[in-house]
């Protein structure tokens, strides 16, 4: 099977956390695997295809619809996801449908975590990252919620 990159792959965080648009082809699943990715983060309604040609790669489905923002919750399981994986050395990656909306808002969630920054800076800096992320005013609007020195309710 070819590894090739899924369609708007970046690193947030090297080795430790990608967005990507939705993987469409197993070559997609490998080249995350050769890039010490072993967590896949689907955003989407649906899961992707041909998720299951590469069992070593671990599916976490957090379902949010189109164009809308995540709740609390689903952003505290994201964090944990990536906190659990990332002690084990192992990496991230995390898509909606194209890899903008429902992926840039939960990037940008992580970097006011991690980076202890504000919700507007977080957007800033992924939107300088990957470009067109976080679609809508709802979105926003939950990133900037987010406070870098307070636990997420």
């Amino acid at each position: 099977m070819a590894s090739s990159p899924p369609h708007n792959f970046s690193w947030v965080e090297p080795q430790k956390l990608a967005g990507l648009a939705m993987p469409r082809m197993p070559g997609h699943y490998e080249y995350l695997l050769n890039n010490g990715i072993k967590h896949l983060v689907s955003l989407s309604e649906r899961k992707p295809p041909y998720h299951d040609t590469c069992p070593q790669l671990t599916l976490h489905h957090i379902k949010i619809h189109d164009f809308c923002a995540p709740t609390f919750d689903q952003i505290n399981r994201f964090l944990t996801i990536i906190e659990d994986a990332n002690l084990k050395g192992e990496g991230v990656a995390v898509h909606c449908l194209h890899g903008f909306g429902r992926t840039g808002t939960m990037l940008a969630c992580y970097l006011v975590k991690t980076r202890k920054i504000s919700g507007i800076e977080a957007i800033n800096e992924i939107r300088r990252i990957r470009r067109g992320s976080i679609e809508t005013r709802e979105q926003e609007q939950m990133a900037k919620h987010l406070t870098p020195h307070c636990e997420i309710p």
